[in-house]
């Protein structure tokens, strides 16, 4: 079944579908909310908020029109709005923004001394990310680790198509204008190009 289909059983009254279209959406959307709440080192809000986003999602599936959007652009737009929300209300504590204590593993054949310039050069991206202004941040995280369209990203975060390329061109500029600040050389500029941020 599609998501329309879905949707219009839900809305008949077979509400025990919703469970389907939620599992389609999960792990995005808990990825997607885990990314923007990592520069306020709020992570562990991420399944909560989800949860949060899902249930409002439901409740207000009777007022979904699928000619104003799809519903994955629908969903993720309650999702931002839930963390935007979240973040407004933990403003007063000013946390700091942070790289997240994650490190992916390195193959079991690297030296100690890659695996830390490897961690090093991660959280540096990372960090990088997390400084950059709230769209920039949504828009980048969309389309590099969602693989959204200029289109979809313009739905979710209220934009023209336009406006879309003009944050990712920001983002990307302000995350290489940092990184360089930190790595002069030109063989770790090189492997941030090859980087997923393209």
């Amino acid at each position: 079944m599609t998501d329309s289909q879905l949707i219009r059983e839900i809305k008949d009254g077979n509400v025990e579908l919703y469970a389907t279209l939620m599992g389609r959406y999960q792990k995005k959307i808990i990825s997607f909310v885990f990314h923007m709440l990592k520069s306020a080192k709020l992570e562990l809000l991420a399944e909560d908020l989800s949860s949060e986003t899902f249930y409002k999602a439901y409740r207000s599936l009777h007022s979904f029109r699928e000619v104003d959007a799809s519903f994955s652009t629908w969903l993720y737009t309650i999702a931002r709005n839930t963390v935007l929300s979240e973040l407004r209300k933990q403003k007063a504590t000013h946390l700091s923004l942070d790289d997240s204590t994650y490190v992916p593993a390195a193959p079991a054949e690297a030296a100690p001394e890659q695996q830390l310039l490897r961690s090093e050069k991660v959280s540096m991206v990372r960090e990088a990310i997390n400084s950059l202004p709230e769209k920039q941040r949504s828009a980048l995280i969309l389309r590099e680790y969602d693989g959204m369209d200029y289109q979809e990203i313009a739905n979710i975060l209220g934009q023209t198509v336009s406006s879309v390329k003009s944050l990712l061109f920001r983002a990307r500029a302000s995350v290489k204008a940092q990184l360089e600040n930190y790595f002069a050389e030109p063989a770790i500029m090189k492997e941030y190009e090859e980087m997923k941020l393209r």
